[in-house]
C-alpha cells in the first residue's frame, strides 16, 4: 500500500471533486427546466409532438451514454458544414461535448419521471381547478408543476445520483473530473487500489449528501403523500 502517494496529489482530487459538481449541476439544472416543459408536452401536447418526445426519449434512454458521448465528441467532427459553423468553436470543446451529452440523456429519463407524476395526478385536482376558474397557465402553476414534482421527488433523486455517477465518463474525453484523476495517478505511480478506492470514498460521500437532500425535501415538501400508518 502507497497511501502517502493519495495524499502527495490531493490537490488534483479536490480538483476532479470541484468538475464532477460542476458537470452534474450544470447538467442537472438546465435538464429540469427543459424536462419540465417536454413532461407537460409528453402529456397534454399534440399527438406530433407527443410522438417526437417519445421517440427522444427512447433513443436516449435505449443507447448507452458512453456511446452518446462518443457520437457527440467524434462523430460531429467529420462534418464539414459543421467545422465551417459559427458553433464548432463550442463543439471543439471537451466541456461543452460532454454537457451537451448529459444534458441530452438526463433530460431524456427526467422528461419520462415527470411525465409518469403527471399522469400520477387524480383528476379531480384537475376538475376542481377549473370549476374554480382557474386558466390553464395557472392550472399548470398552481396544480400540475407542484404535484408532478412531489410525486417524482423519490425517482428524481435516483437519476440525479446516477448523472453524478455518470460524470465519471467524462475522462474518456480528457476531462479530469475524479475518475480521471484516479487513473492518472494510476498510470503515473503504478498502483491500481489506492487511486481508485479513494476516487470511490469521494463519489461515496457526494452520493450521501444527495441522499440527505432528497430525504430531507421528500419530507418537506411530499410527506403528504404517505400514506398514513395504522
Amino acid at each position: 500500500m502507497n497511501w502517502g502517494v493519495i495524499g502527495e496529489n490531493l490537490q488534483l482530487y479536490l480538483q476532479g471533486t470541484k468538475l464532477t459538481v460542476l458537470l452534474t449541476v450544470l447538467s442537472l439544472s438546465i435538464s429540469f427546466f427543459v424536462s419540465l416543459g417536454l413532461a407537460l408536452m409528453r402529456n397534454h401536447g399534440p399527438k406530433g409532438v407527443r410522438v417526437m418526445i417519445a421517440g427522444y426519449t427512447l433513443i436516449f434512454r435505449g443507447t448507452p451514454l458512453l456511446i452518446q458521448l462518443f457520437i457527440i465528441y467524434y462523430g460531429l467532427a467529420q462534418f464539414s458544414l459543421l467545422r465551417a459553423s459559427v458553433f464548432w468553436p463550442w463543439l471543439s470543446s471537451p466541456l461543452v461535448c460532454v454537457l451537451l451529452a448529459f444534458i441530452l440523456n438526463t433530460t431524456a429519463y427526467t422528461t419520462e419521471i415527470f411525465a409518469g407524476g403527471l399522469r400520477h395526478l387524480p383528476a379531480g385536482e384537475i376538475e376542481a381547478a377549473r370549476a374554480y376558474g382557474m386558466s390553464l397557465p395557472v392550472v399548470v402553476r398552481r396544480i400540475l408543476l407542484p404535484a408532478m414534482l412531489t410525486r417524482s421527488l423519490s425517482l428524481y433523486g435516483n437519476e440525479t445520483i446516477m448523472m453524478l455517477h455518470a460524470t465519471s465518463l467524462a475522462s474518456t474525453v480528457t476531462l479530469m473530473e475524479i475518475t480521471g484523476v484516479a487513473r492518472n495517478i494510476s498510470l503515473n505511480y503504478y498502483i491500481q487500489f489506492e487511486p481508485y478506492v479513494t476516487a470511490g470514498m469521494i463519489y461515496l460521500v457526494l452520493t450521501l449528501v444527495l441522499v440527505a437532500l432528497f430525504r430531507y425535501a421528500e419530507k418537506h415538501w411530499a410527506g403528504y403523500l404517505t400514506s398514513p400508518r395504522g
